[in-house]
């Protein structure tokens, strides 16, 4: 690392340290950005439309609740500060700092299975059911991993620029809030971006590892018809709102060591007021629920058998009347005291085989597991 590097790291894990509500992300194709709020508390808000005309840095979770509400960081500072500012900055005057925490969101009990596979498979076989019955078109089923940290001075800071470096493709986040704790994330899946009158969201499902560090050509029927699956809810989402989007044939994209089938639609947006509502619709898509929605939604709750967190909602800068960031939060880990928790997930169609789905899940995870450097003969379920 450059001393720069260095420094920008010791800025960011002090940030973390001290419990302050700031997030650093990289677009790809640009420069790193910083938004920190100094002054008050993040804006906590139940319901997805509550975000109509508001702007800031959002985290949002898969379900909102009172344990996981939706967070608007409010930011006063969009540059992280040199050194000379950090000696004379209320950043660091104790009197206008919020008390310094162990985090006490990361103190609720987790109970892992004996065996995480075998564990999944009895899920997968819980959710294939309903499948086979045709009771369902698709269901997305996801898991989560809790490794030690091993190493007491874990840098997620340098964690961080490890992944811009390494996930070029990708949307790179480090999100800390007190309600949230520590978030790293790296993610291929746009929920909604643009500026003024033009606006983006993406159909992005099925996955196949690079073959030989290129992408692949081929792709089965499963991959398609999850893909289709999407690209079909979005059609229906805008069309609901009067959109006629313009959109593109499915072709694989780069996320880290995998491949995904992607479709991309552009579509005007006169009046920006109401992007909380038009979030509210894509929110979540079927890459990470299924379908049809409402259904699909509630029967993960009841029957994937833990908490989602933020995993698998979204997460980016929101600005209306400028420019607008928000992907859905794949590819990410919850940084805790000592240990780091994984999720991942996968499209299950009633084609779908126990064993590629959880090596699917297996290869996702390795995304997060790069960057901590992990050995998976060290972890735990």
């Amino acid at each position: 690392m450059t001393p720069d590097e260095l420094r920008i790291c010791n800025v960011v894990d002090t940030l973390i340290k001290k419990n302050r509500s700031f997030a650093l992300w990289r677009i790809p194709g640009e420069s790193p950005r910083f938004a920190m709020q100094t002054s008050g508390s993040a804006r906590l808000l139940y319901h997805i439309e509550e975000l109509d005309e508001q702007s800031g840095f959002v985290i949002a979770p898969f379900h909102v609740s009172k344990q996981h509400p939706i967070v608007l960081i409010r930011p006063d500072i969009q540059e992280l500060p040199s050194d000379e500012e950090i000696k004379v900055s209320c950043l660091w005057n104790k009197s206008s700092m919020p008390t310094e925490q162990e985090f006490h969101h990361s103190e609720t009990l987790v109970s892992y299975p004996e065996n995480p596979k075998e564990d999944y498979n009895r899920r997968f076989n819980t959710f294939i059911e309903p499948l086979h019955r045709k009771q369902f078109e698709k269901l997305v089923l996801s898991r989560s991993q809790t490794i030690p940290a091993g190493k007491t001075d874990f840098s997620p800071a340098a964690a961080f620029h490890k992944a811009i470096k390494r996930y070029k493709y990708s949307y790179v986040y480090l999100c800390h809030t007190p309600e949230t704790g520590t978030w790293l994330g790296c993610t291929p899946e746009i929920i909604l971006s643009g500026e003024k009158g033009e606006w983006h969201t993406v159909a992005l499902a099925g996955t196949q590892p690079l073959q030989n560090g290129e992408l692949p050509t081929e792709w089965d029927d499963k991959n398609r018809e999850e893909q289709e699956y999407v690209a079909f809810y979005i059609r229906k989402q805008l069309q609901a709102l009067g959109i006629k989007p313009t959109e593109t044939p499915p072709a694989p994209v780069r996320a880290g060591e995998l491949s995904h089938l992607k479709s991309d639609f552009s579509f005007p947006l006169p009046d920006n007021k109401k992007l909380g509502e038009l979030l509210k619709r894509l929110h979540p898509t079927p890459a990470v629920c299924g379908l049809p929605k409402e259904e699909t939604y509630r029967f993960i709750r009841e029957n994937e058998g833990y908490d989602r967190s933020y995993y698998s909602g979204f997460i980016g800068w929101l600005a209306p009347e400028e420019k607008s960031d928000l992907y859905v939060n794949l590819r990410c880990m919850n940084i805790l005291p000592g240990s780091f928790v994984l999720y991942a997930g996968g499209g299950i169609l009633a084609s779908s085989e126990t064993e590629s789905e959880w090596l699917e899940t297996e290869a996702k995870m390795q995304t997060m597991k790069r960057l901590v450097s992990i050995d998976n003969s060290t972890t735990v379920p």
